[in-house]
């Protein structure tokens, strides 16, 4: 895991755009620091100060490549996981010195890989899984290489092997690892975040429509002009001759669901006995696990008080004791002692939050079922550290959120590392395949699910598990109604949306809900705008004629995978978060083929009718805040049913009938506390103006509103998406000053 800047040059491109501009920066009199290619040393010092700015993710080690004349640069930080020697450092290089790559996070099946390239001939410089990227790429060729590499990834590879220099860029299918990039001056930028352009010449400016659309959650956009985010499963290639218009991304790979009919695509009925289907699901899930357990340092887990994370501590402990594998590596064993597991959680002051209390439970069954040494670590998060940390953790983000959750993910990753954990297994993605979000539950009930309705006939387990038409619309009403009612508290108002949206689902309504509201915006940004927020976040989907066949559970499943599961959920309450404390995340749920394999499983599995309620009644403080509105229409319907038969064997009773708690930060503060007092130092009518797209009344009246005790949730989310724009404002601008600075000292120095 590291992190990695990368600048490229196009020579030869038949676009004048190109060419570069004039730039204070660099002096307009045609001196040689105004000329089209940086002389080497001026690369490698602007890829240094870059890496200084996202330095928090690999601080293990650092080194920049630069080629003799100055087209392409290469910067990498390292943070240490596989191969600790000094053969894992990068920038890599080919025996030949004529490819050249950067690489983030993990590749996994690393002996069968290595074997692979070596009986093809490659020739491995040391024993990192990155250089795997560089062998595969050698051996197979672009796109040949992403059908080998499972794991979590982005990388930049230069080959200068051919006739013509061509630049290879690709993110992993999910989006767990992230990659921006740019043009500035004539180059292409490629970074891990965008913060590091500062020091490339790069000035931010607010992409307003993108911020306002959502558009920076359904397309390559991000919240800044011009700085445009690779998109999970996709790669680009760019040669000598590529014009500024021809930087097109392609993908590599998609999620696909089967047509919502008794046959599949072969006309065979879905005849695999839900049994056989447990079975299988439970084989991938284990074996996605056990292969994220390589490490040569240390590993942990982050543990909440849901099936997700439980479930893979749970597996975690079962090849532990049962199978004897490793839980990393590096640390002392003590004889005489079961091996250890660190877990870790957080814990909030206000009980009606706090899923710790499940969390401590987890670990005590874990180690009587498992005679292991497990620990929990808890971090007790009050209001002040919530406000001591909010600007931090927004700066890393590096776009607006919607919740404190993200602040209180970013504290709590510092955990790991004062425990000396720098890799740390998590349970993100299993909602987006396995239905784990009550909104799924009205996309559920809105189509029958005819793959499992004969199915239904021949097997026990589905029997009661199938309405007739009419009892399922009307059960579809009653969940609708009750689960607007239910997020409404938590200022998640759906908003008005048209009988006909309804009728589909809650899934978009539920997606646009966590967005910024039009009333926060200034006049003219809605003038010229159908709908905001969400007018682009429709049109994108629109557009996608593969979801036509789906079951409207799939399509739900497809749209959160694309929006919030990238491009919040592995930002906020994953890369971002974890990566400032330079800990490395790793999340079993979103391996490709495990993926792959529940993907093709009928709707009626993943999520099941289930008229007996009791599988509701479960312990633990942070339920009633969830669950206590809802209604016998939502409580009939389980969610993630075929994950909790899965991994039934490595969870409590409890823990296997608690429902899906959505990991929330709590909204009701008090009035001059330190969130309060925090959030009026950083929202004034001067850092509201400067913004440029954001009222200030607005801002002004929710900073009133939100607060005390009868607060308004919509009013605190909108303080905090305001907050997260000034916060993000106000720290590029200082960064950039700073990196400017530090420039003009080297012209000093070099003159």
């Amino acid at each position: 895991m590291c992190v990695f800047v990368a600048v490229y040059t196009p020579t030869g491109a038949a676009d004048p755009s190109w060419s570069r501009p004039a730039s204070p920066t660099y002096g307009e009199n045609g001196t040689k620091a105004d000329s089209f290619r940086l002389e080497r040393f001026e690369l490698q010092q602007q890829l240094a100060k870059a890496l200084e700015l996202i330095q928090h993710r690999g601080p293990d080690g650092r080194d920049v490549w630069v080629n003799a004349d100055a087209t392409v640069g290469l910067g990498h930080c390292r943070l240490a996981i596989n191969d600790t020697s000094s053969s894992g450092s990068q920038p890599l290089h080919d025996a030949e010195e004529k490819i050249h790559a950067v690489v983030i996070g993990e590749i996994y099946e690393y002996d069968e890989l290595r074997r692979h390239c070596e009986d093809a001939g490659y020739e491995f410089g040391g024993r990192s899984d990155s250089e795997l990227v560089l062998a595969l790429y050698v051996v197979h060729g672009a796109p040949g290489l992403f059908r080998h590499l499972r794991g979590e990834f982005s990388f930049v590879i230069v080959d200068a092997g051919g006739d013509a220099e061509r630049v290879i860029a690709a993110r992993d299918r999910f989006g767990i690892k992230p990659l921006f990039w740019t043009t500035q001056q004539g180059r292409i930028l490629f970074a891990a975040e965008a913060k590091a352009f500062l020091a490339l010449g790069w000035v931010p400016e607010w992409d307003v429509d993108s911020i306002a659309t959502s558009g920076w959650l359904a397309d390559d956009r991000t919240m800044f002009q011009g700085v445009q985010k690779l998109a999970p499963g996709h790669w680009m290639e760019i040669g000598p001759g590529s014009a500024r218009a021809d930087l097109r991304t392609k993908p590599y790979w998609d999620q696909q669901y089967a047509a919502n009919s008794a046959t599949d695509r072969e006309g065979k009925g879905n005849e695999v006995p839900v049994a056989r289907m447990i079975e299988d699901v439970r084989e991938k899930l284990v074996d996605a696990v056990r292969i994220r357990l390589r490490a040569d340092v240390p590993m942990g887990l982050y543990l909440s008080g849901g099936i997700d994370s439980s479930a893979v501590a749970g597996i975690v402990a079962h090849l532990v004791s049962r199978e004897n594998v490793k839980l990393g590596g590096g640390g002392a064993e003590v004889v005489g002692r079961p091996p250890g597991i660190k877990c870790f959680t957080v814990g909030y002051t206000d009980a009606t939050y706090d899923g710790s209390d499940v969390a401590a439970s987890t670990v005590d069954w874990l180690s009587e079922r498992f005679g292991l040494q497990v620990e929990c670590h808890k971090l007790e998060m009050d209001e002040q550290r919530l406000a001591d940390n909010f600007e931090d953790s927004v700066y890393h983000t590096e776009h607006h959120i919607f919740d404190l959750n993200t602040t209180a993910k970013s504290v709590l990753s510092s955990l790991p590392r004062k425990h000396g954990i720098k890799s740390v297994l998590s349970g993100e993605g299993s909602d987006e395949h396995f239905a784990g979000y009550s909104y799924f539950a009205a996309d559920f009930l809105q189509e029958a699910d005819r793959s499992v309705a004969d199915l239904a006939l021949a097997d026990p387990a589905l029997a009661d598990s199938v309405l007739a038409d009419e009892d399922r619309l009307a059960l579809q009403s009653r969940v609708i109604s009750e689960m607007t009612d239910m997020v409404r508290p938590h200022g998640l108002a759906m908003g008005a949306q048209p009988e006909s949206e309804l009728k589909k689902g809650m899934t978009l309504p539920a997606v646009l809900s966590l967005f910024p509201q039009g009333r926060i915006f200034a006049d003219w940004v809605l003038a010229d705008r159908e709908s905001v927020p969400g007018s682009r976040l429709r049109s994108f989907f629109a557009g996608k004629d593969a979801m036509e066949s789906w079951h409207p559970l799939h399509k739900s499943l497809y749209m959160w995978a694309k929006t919030l599961l990238p491009n919040t959920i592995l930002t906020g309450l994953g890369d971002r978060s974890e990566m400032r404390n330079s800990v490395e995340g790793r999340p079993p749920f979103l391996d490709h083929r495990l993926a792959e394999h529940v993907n093709a499983l009928p709707p009626g599995v993943k999520m099941r009718y289930s008229p007996d309620e009791s599988r509701g009644r479960s312990r633990g403080s942070a339920d009633d805040y969830w669950w206590r509105s809802s209604g016998s229409g939502l409580r009939s319907v389980t969610e993630k049913w075929i994950l909790r038969e899965a991994v039934r064997p490595f969870v409590s009773e409890d823990m296997y009938r608690r429902r899906k708690v959505m990991f929330l930060a709590p909204i009701r503060w008090a009035k001059g506390g330190p969130l309060h007092l925090m959030f009026r130092r950083i929202l004034t009518e001067e850092s509201i103006r400067e913004l440029g797209f954001v009222r200030w009344p607005f801002v002004r009246d929710a900073l009133e509103r939100g607060f005390g005790e009868a607060a308004d949730g919509a009013c605190f989310r909108a303080v905090i998406y305001a907050a997260s724009w000034v916060t993000i404002s106000s720290r590029f601008k200082k960064a950039l000053q700073q990196s400017r600075a530090a420039e003009a000292r080297v012209d000093v120095s070099h003159s």
